[in-house]
């Protein structure tokens, strides 16, 4: 990624880049069941080459969405829920919010 843009890019947009591509979608839910895992075992089962794989976990560990652990000579990957509860605390919740209040508001109604 080039370094002006990834300056000028907030986390939040980092996080939401990242979650735009359905391959780096399915490497964090593989790392959602089971954390820990090498990039021989995220490889596993993917739909395309460990040098995408690579990329993709770069981009995620760029958007702060992947850490990692080296434990001997590998490199263990896990999920970081945190950027997530964050883009779902200011993206989600207020519009939840509004929502509860009507059904509060409409079961009031009903039983009155």
């Amino acid at each position: 990624m080039d370094k002006a843009l990834a300056e000028s890019q907030t986390a939040a947009d980092r996080v939401f880049r990242a979650l735009a591509d359905p391959g780096r979608r399915r490497l964090l839910d593989r790392l959602r069941v089971r954390g820990g895992l090498s990039l021989n075992a995220l490889c596993e089962g993917m739909p395309m080459s460990r040098q995408a794989v690579t990329k993709h976990l770069l981009q995620l560990e760029d958007a702060n969405l992947v850490t990692t652990r080296w434990v001997g000579r590998e490199k263990e990957h896990y999920l970081n829920p945190v950027p997530i509860h964050q883009i779902a605390k200011r993206w989600i919740r207020p519009f939840e919010h509004h929502r509860l209040e009507a059904l509060h508001d409409l079961k009031k109604q009903l039983e009155d």
